[in-house]
């Protein structure tokens, strides 16, 4: 991202890096890539990009979710999380990217005061946010627990976020390391755990990839009418 730009630049030859797309974007801030989709968080708020074909990114029409002070996102599953500065941890439904929608706003009671940073991380079976609140310092959002959400063993569970530990900083928290993601196809190692059900081996390339979800360049795609055909 610059000051006014998405900028897409291919890195297949890491030595000779190429400028292939950029797209206008209103102070574009961070971003987030899952699969097909960008999710950037612009001064208007958070907008999705569809990137499928990398050297034309479009940006999705009349599909944003406005905040005055959008930060960092994390997109985890079928939810995106916001540190969005007075606004605390904003959380959106992603799971039609090309139709986003306000899940929940979460500041603990005014407790969250200047969020710049949030990382969504797994603990057994517990999901977390981590936030850096700037002036704030550290805090620590439970987003699934036993007693909060009945269903939190399951694919993609809404969250019920809790404020459940917080550490001053001497400084403005601004940014988070990675935490871990128990949703990945390739372990720490960089080791493949799984394609369908295939286990070892190296994991997918690109090109790879792409043929298990494109066809002559468009995605597969299914409907909730078993008679249509697409």
């Amino acid at each position: 991202l610059t000051d006014s730009n998405l900028v897409v630049v291919d890195l297949d030859q890491p030595l000779t890096p190429k400028l292939i797309a950029t797209l206008a974007l209103n102070d574009p801030r961070a971003a987030a890539l899952q699969f097909r989709y960008l999710f950037v968080t612009t001064g208007d708020g958070l907008q999705a990009i569809d990137v499928t074909v990398p050297a034309a990114p479009k940006l999705i029409a009349d599909n944003l979710v406005a905040l005055d002070d959008a930060n960092k996102v994390f997109v985890a599953r079928t939810y995106a999380y916001v540190a969005a500065g007075s606004e605390g941890l904003v959380i959106v439904d992603v799971e039609q990217p090309t139709n986003m929608r306000l899940a929940s706003q979460f500041t603990a009671n005014g407790q969250i005061i200047d969020a710049r940073d949030v990382i969504v991380a797994t603990t057994n079976a517990s999901l977390f946010a981590y936030i850096a609140d700037g002036v704030g310092g550290l805090k620590v959002v439970q987003l699934t627990a036993p007693d909060t959400q009945p269903k939190l063993y399951g694919y993609s569970p809404e969250p019920k976020p809790q404020l459940i530990a917080r550490y001053p900083t001497r400084t403005p928290a601004l940014s988070l390391s990675k935490g871990l993601e128990r949703d990945r196809g390739v372990d720490e190692t960089g080791g493949q755990v799984a394609v369908f059900g295939r286990k070892g081996a190296r994991p997918l390339n690109s090109e790879e990839m792409r043929r298990v979800y494109l066809h002559d360049g468009v995605p597969w795609v299914v409907t909730n009418d078993p008679d249509e055909v697409r």
